[in-house]
């Protein structure tokens, strides 16, 4: 294989397992609460200056990624009581509800720029070696960044398939209106998927500037991705976001190489493959819960 392809694959698969707990969580929080929430790549982006801020006042890496979840968490679940929860008790429409989450999306990412600034941030970390692997430089960061996130999928999978929130979750987002005549807590199902949406999408801010800088679109940049994972495989279902954002990821940089295409067309080409998969099957790669 081209060095130059290997290379790319491997840059891909970083940036996928990014995308994959983002879009997980992005996935849970539609599926569940039937709500397509364009705030959320600003909640990742929140969660990575968290864990900036907190790295900067001294803070262990690791601990700082812990506490900035918890920060997110705590943003999020705001957000739900004060928002989603009264627009859910009104029925207001699907229309509204992207409205209001392309607000709040303005709104945190302008509060991050007022308190923070906007320029580049980085985490305060000793520089490492790239790793040469079979002719490969992989950043020992990028290694960080699948195995932590392969760890996360996993933590994820054991939660919905082997726990008694993961199943009421699963029930929920089948039949909401059975699963609350069944007896199941749909408050406390609904706060549970902003804790694990909001921890995955933290902890994928956080890995994201770990590979990159931290800045205040960075986000913005990847809701397109994000949306394009749950899209594509299947709406509500968080295994096929998984393998759809490994799939983008991947996409996203092997495309540079193609002449006349640069970094700034990767979200087209991702896109481009989005759309050509749905043409053929309309409902994404796997069954979704919608």
């Amino acid at each position: 294989m081209n060095v130059q392809l290997a290379q790319l694959i491997v840059n891909g698969i970083a940036v996928g397992s990014i995308i994959a707990l983002a879009a997980v969580g992005l996935t849970l929080t539609y599926g569940i609460l039937r709500l397509s929430n364009f705030a959320h790549g600003d909640f990742l982006t929140l969660g990575a200056y968290f864990t900036w801020l907190l790295n900067n006042l001294g803070i262990n890496i690791w601990v700082s990624m812990l506490l900035g979840g918890v920060g997110t968490v705590a943003v999020m679940v705001l957000s739900e009581k004060l928002l989603w929860s009264r627009m859910r008790s009104i029925r207001a429409t699907s229309t509204t509800l992207i409205i209001m989450s392309i607000g709040l999306a303005l709104f945190i990412r302008n509060a991050i720029i007022f308190i923070w600034g906007g320029s580049n941030q980085n985490y305060n970390l000793p520089i490492t070696p790239a790793l040469d692997i079979a002719g490969l430089k992989v950043p020992q960061n990028q290694l960080l960044v699948l195995f932590l996130a392969m760890l996360a999928i996993l933590a994820l999978h054991y939660l919905l398939q082997n726990t008694k929130i993961g199943k009421a979750m699963r029930a929920v987002a089948d039949d909401l209106d059975l699963a609350r005549v069944s007896g199941i807590n749909v408050d406390s199902v609904i706060i549970w998927t902003w804790i694990i949406a909001g921890t995955l999408t933290s902890l994928g801010g956080s890995m994201y500037g770990l590979i990159t800088a931290v800045r205040p679109n960075m986000g913005w940049f990847l809701i397109l991705p994000m949306f394009a994972s749950v899209i594509l495989g299947g709406i509500g279902n968080p295994y096929g976001a998984i393998a759809a954002a490994f799939i983008i990821g991947i996409v996203q940089e092997v495309s540079t190489i193609i002449p006349g295409l640069g970094s700034q067309y990767k979200q087209g080409v991702a896109l481009f493959i989005m759309i050509l998969v749905l043409l053929i099957r309309p409902k994404g790669l796997f069954k979704g819960t919608i």
